[in-house]
């Protein structure tokens, strides 16, 4: 049966008075659900909460029945966890760190666990490897090692806290795949800053900036929405302060040595801008500097 996790204005708050959740609401269905958002955002505050690694200040979340934020030992017998430093020991094998993690997941039958930790280095590409050191991994390699950890026990949820960040181009589409194949069953979070994560294996996202969710909904809703009203323009570097203060530039970005801006809006904001086709990295930088005009509740797919 699929489940729902159901988060209800979780607030976080730090003792030095930093407010890194407030009112976090949101509905994560089955299959992958993309966060993204700035470094600082409150991403990872969220992440370690629904890992049962620190309290809220206020708020719920269930998984189905299950209440996350109390009952924490029921949560930890069905939650994978990747977070964003995950450390190894440098000179243990990957057959023997995945054999002692899944002891301590509870997978006490030899064979049985023999039979688990074999299929997962199969499924994660490290079988070939599972004798070699985990020090003499690559950073790919080590990700996809720490997808296999988090897989044990069959997990009902997952959750991935920037995976993909440090990765070659080869070992990030590597790990796209991986996590594509995990399965529609299980709710499966991707915690990122990177924009393409989201829009290739997320079928549903928030972006969350500062501690609030600024929007939710299908990536492909979320740019329908800014559908005509993305403009581009080429710009000497040196004009490039001038022209923010002119215009609502939500991105600009260095291409072949000129200087390209996109604004936003819903005529032709000046001379020399063309329309260019909408993407989600618009929609993100948009949401991010507050120039989406639209309330955020109406940016929603009914």
């Amino acid at each position: 049966m699929s489940l729902t996790l159901t988060i209800a204005g979780l607030s976080k708050t730090y003792p030095n008075g930093v407010r890194a959740l407030s009112d976090v609401s949101l509905s994560i269905p089955a299959g992958m659900f993309g966060l993204l958002g700035p470094n600082g955002a409150g991403k990872s505050t969220l992440m370690r909460t629904l890992a049962t690694l620190q309290d809220a200040d206020a708020g719920t979340a269930t998984l189905g029945d299950l209440d996350v934020l109390r009952d924490k030992a029921a949560v930890r017998r069905i939650l994978g966890y990747l977070p964003q430093d995950f450390g190894v020991y440098p000179k243990v094998s990957a057959e023997e760190l995945l054999d002692h993690l899944a002891r301590l997941k509870g997978l006490a039958d030899n064979k049985a666990r023999r039979d688990v930790v074999a299929a997962l280095l199969r499924q994660t590409n490290l079988h070939d490897v599972r004798k070699k050191a985990l020090g003499g991994f690559s950073g790919g390699m080590r990700q996809r090692f720490g997808i296999a950890q988090a897989l044990l026990g069959n997990p009902r949820l997952i959750i991935v806290d920037e995976p993909t960040a440090g990765l070659d181009p080869e070992e990030r589409v590597r790990f796209h795949n991986l996590l594509a194949e995990i399965g529609e069953n299980v709710v499966v979070i991707l915690s990122t800053h990177i924009v393409s994560d989201v829009s290739d294996l997320c079928a549903q996202m928030a972006i969350i900036d500062k501690g609030r969710v600024l929007l939710t909904g299908r990536p492909s809703d979320l740019t329908r929405r800014l559908d005509a009203r993305v403009w581009q323009k080429a710009i000497p570097r040196a004009d490039l302060a001038a022209t923010k203060a002119m215009y609502p530039v939500i991105s600009t970005r260095l291409v072949a040595g000129r200087t390209l801006v996109n604004v936003v809006s819903d005529a032709a904001p000046g001379e020399g801008f063309a329309p260019v086709a909408a993407t989600l990295e618009d929609v993100y930088f948009a949401a991010i500097a507050g120039r989406l005009d639209t309330p955020a509740a109406a940016l929603q797919p009914a």
